[in-house]
């Protein structure tokens, strides 16, 4: 997958103010608040910064969290992880493959068949239905 290179300015320039601190600035946006916390349409949701797909809806499950919850990537060659150790804790970041940006953190606390739960910001997610699709 080719990766998109792009410098601080320019991802400023293209996100939104609140985009840019969340993808580029590693943010969390308020639990509760992200357009898609209580959001369960047919579809897929992409990477906001790059449109990647990242999740698709029959992966989406209410997880009480506040935010977006999903037990498997749409493709596990579409997000990477990486140890986060801010905060004074051990988390596990996810980013987007192909642009890096932040999207959450992926937790071993979700539903089976995978036992884990990514927890992702909206802010971080453009969704696209199976009308958009045309799935």
């Amino acid at each position: 997958m080719e990766k998109i290179e792009k410098s601080d300015a320019e991802w400023k320039e293209e996100l939104t103010s609140e985009e840019y601190r969340v993808m580029r600035k590693k943010g969390t946006e308020r639990a509760f608040t992200g357009e898609y916390h209580d959001f369960y349409e047919p579809g897929v949701y992409r990477c906001a910064a790059c449109g990647l797909p990242l999740f698709e809806s029959e992966t989406k499950f209410h997880s009480g969290s506040g935010w977006p919850s999903f037990y498997a990537p749409a493709d596990e060659d579409h997000v990477e992880t990486r140890p986060d150790f801010s905060f004074f804790s051990v988390r596990t970041e996810v980013t987007c493959r192909r642009c890096g940006a932040h999207l959450g953190h992926v937790f071993k606390d979700g539903p089976q068949p995978t036992g884990l739960r990514y927890c992702i910001n909206s802010v971080s997610l453009d969704f696209s239905s199976e009308e958009e699709t045309g799935a």
